[in-house]
């Protein structure tokens, strides 16, 4: 590692690891997973016996390395943390697999396998011919491109592509995810013969779903859909509700022309009404391992863009201060354009704030998403952790139920992130902790295998 250092680098990271408290700030960063950007916190806590008032233990920062506390980020942002970025896609993978299979752990029956469930892809219209890899293996420009090739996804004239319809599209994905939910409802209510009354109280549209940006930097979305009872995964979906039903209902309501908004006029820009392209895919979600899309083939889809963003069509993942900044980062020109184009409607629609979310290419909605009722939550996944950490200190520490003692805390924020010598430390850390993980997910496939083949 020193060998590819510059010399600032090494300087700094030889003090951190000659510094006489190195061993506790390496323990800290180790606790965090190896985080990029971990959080600083200052401050104290004291436990005492609610009975006696005595005290059972002190813990200050003032004895930590620098005077304090260093925390995981909790960043989902690959690009940013690529450590907690890691845990962000295991939660959304458990998540997605309880909706689908079922987890105790989490309330979830696993006679959710049983329900109708497709995996359903809505995707964004064109704007403009791009450069890409079609079936019979050559572009319209007439090259074969390889996989790699950063010419993908960008546009065959960029002087003629939608560039202002592109991010009005991106902006406006989330208000049409919302009239597409809310039409498969009355779809499924109206060829089951029921009101939308009747159908609340007969079955539940349950639905997981995760937006990703296709190379040219156009939004789509990924969704788990499931019918329940009206109660959700608990409760047994209608006699009516089946696979080819669900199917045949999406694919209604994803063309009706309810499923659309209108951008107003303004200036030099026409009215706009979008919609949804004309690709859909619907595909059922079976069980075990097969061709077809499988249980564990969503869950892994959904959590691996669940931790990226915009990034991956060349843009920056945080916000733009100013244009200049685009030149300065080398941001490739196809997405260069794009965010000129949401500085520029920004003028014109300032209610939409496309300049503020232009790093995301305009779109401003949640990149995972789910109903109430599909499974858990990512807030109760972190207390199941933060709960365990709490019972694995109070056992080291000798500590009593946590129900007769009463803690006292003072917390403050002191910054973040790391020098450039701890900087690569904790990358090396997050390396080690990854190759340990994955040569125990290793072992643990080849002891499955070794007791199946007993079997």
């Amino acid at each position: 590692m020193a060998d590819t250092l510059d010399p600032t680098t090494l300087g700094d990271l030889l003090r951190v690891a000659s510094a006489p408290d190195f061993d506790r700030w390496q323990d800290q960063i180790r606790k965090t997973g190896g985080c990029a950007q971990p959080i600083h916190l200052t401050g104290w806590s004291l436990t005492r016996d609610r009975t006696t008032g005595q005290v059972l233990h002190t813990y200050s920062t003032a004895d930590e390395p620098g005077g304090r506390l260093r925390i995981a980020c909790g960043n989902r942002r690959a690009s940013r943390c690529p450590s907690c970025a890691y845990l962000y896609a295991g939660d959304a993978y458990r998540l997605v697999r309880a909706g689908l299979a079922g987890d105790t752990a989490m309330n979830i029956p696993t006679a959710v396998r049983e329900r109708p469930r497709v995996f359903t892809t809505l995707t964004a219209p064109s704007f403009g011919p791009v450069h890409n890899r079609p079936d019979t293996g050559r572009c319209r420009c007439g090259t074969r491109h390889r996989e790699d090739d950063p010419a993908l996804g960008t546009p065959l004239d960029m002087t003629t592509y939608d560039y202002m319809g592109a991010v009005l599209f991106n902006n406006h994905a989330g208000e049409l995810w919302h009239r597409f939910i809310n039409r498969l409802r009355r779809e499924l209510a109206a060829s089951a013969g029921l009101t939308q009354k009747a159908f609340k109280e007969t079955a539940r549209l349950s639905f997981n779903k995760v937006a990703e940006f296709q190379k040219r930097g156009a939004i789509h979305f990924h969704a788990v859909i499931r019918i329940d009872g009206p109660d959700g995964p608990d409760t047994l979906p209608p006699r009516w509700a089946s696979t080819e039903l669900l199917t045949h209902c999406i694919e209604a309501a994803a063309t009706h022309p309810y499923v659309t908004t209108t951008v107003p006029a303004a200036e030099d820009q026409p009215e706009r009404t979008l919609r949804w392209g004309k690709k859909l895919d619907v595909r059922p979600i079976t069980a075990f391992d097969s061709d077809d899309i499988t249980e564990q083939k969503v869950a892994a889809y959904v959590a691996k863009y669940a931790t990226k963003a915009a990034e991956t069509t060349g843009t920056l993942d945080r916000r733009i201060g100013e244009l200049a900044e685009l030149d300065q980062q080398r941001v490739p020109d196809h997405a260069q354009r794009l965010i000129r184009a949401c500085w520029d409607l920004a003028l014109l629609y300032p209610e939409r704030r496309l300049w503020a979310w232009a790093h995301m290419l305009g779109f401003r909605g949640h990149f995972l998403t789910k109903s109430r009722r599909y499974s858990s939550t990512f807030t109760e996944r972190r207390q199941i952790r933060a709960d365990y950490r709490a019972t694995e200190q109070r056992q080291t520490l000798g500590l009593p139920e946590p129900d007769t003692t009463l803690v006292l805390a003072d917390w403050r924020y002191a910054g973040h992130g790391h020098t450039p010598g701890e900087s690569a430390l904790a990358a090396s850390i997050a390396e080690d902790i990854r190759i340990n993980r994955e040569t125990a997910r290793e072992a643990m496939q080849d002891q499955r295998a070794l007791e199946g083949a007993a079997t």
